[in-house]
């Protein structure tokens, strides 16, 4: 069976939401107020609904509690957010990811029965920054608030060498998960694995040990 998503609020973020699932061959239930909205992704998502998710028995007439995941991805209106979010907690949904809109309002969505807060503007700025600041870095995902994931080309000093010649590890406390190389993916790579120029490192780390490493071991 196809798994079943339910997305609240169709703005930017809850829009972009509905078409990854989609995509990815799952049935999404789409919610939102303002009825324009609605009908902009009634012919893309399983079902499109105008409805207001801080109304209980609305949800319930939704069947809200049968789906497996609900995202809630309301814009500014941090007020509604966190009651819809209340509101699916109480009705026993049992997977709730929230979009926050500050450090607060994630506090408070944390404490009543959100499994997982995302901040897209604010992750979205720090993985520009990132990549602003190193040529070499593709990508940043962070894990929690000092640890992360970083996708960056593979230096000259690199190049040519063993992951056990480099000592990554040792080193700066980061480890090498796989390397892109081409179409290829080398998941786990052995110590004797030799970089090469332009290969793609995924790395892992402690935010310190990973500025570190991108210092010595980057132009």
């Amino acid at each position: 069976m196809k798994r079943q998503f339910a997305v609240i609020g169709l703005g930017r973020f809850g829009g972009s939401v509905c078409c990854a699932l989609i995509e990815q061959g799952m049935e999404v239930l789409a919610i939102d107020q303002d009825e324009a909205r609605v009908n902009k992704y009634r012919d893309l998502v399983t079902h499109a609904v105008v409805a207001d998710a801080t109304d209980e028995q609305a949800l319930k007439h939704l069947g809200i509690r049968n789906f497996e995941h609900v995202i809630i991805a309301i814009g500014d209106n941090i007020q509604a957010s966190i009651l819809t979010t209340l509101i699916l907690d109480e009705l026993g949904v049992e997977h709730i990811t929230v979009k926050a809109q500050n450090d607060y309002h994630e506090k408070v969505l944390t404490k009543i029965g959100a499994e997982r807060i995302v901040h897209p503007e604010r992750d979205m700025g720090v993985r520009l920054a990132h990549h602003l600041l190193s040529k070499n870095v593709l990508d940043y995902l962070e894990l929690s608030d000092k640890h992360s994931i970083i996708e960056i080309i593979a230096s000259t000093k690199m190049s040519g060498k063993t992951l056990m010649k480099l000592d990554v590890r040792a080193k700066f406390g980061c480890n090498v998960m796989a390397i892109k190389r081409g179409r290829e993916i080398i998941v786990s790579p052995q110590a004797t694995q030799l970089i090469k120029e332009e290969d793609i490192l995924i790395v892992i780390g402690a935010d310190e040990d990973i500025k570190r490493f991108e210092y010595e071991m980057f132009d």
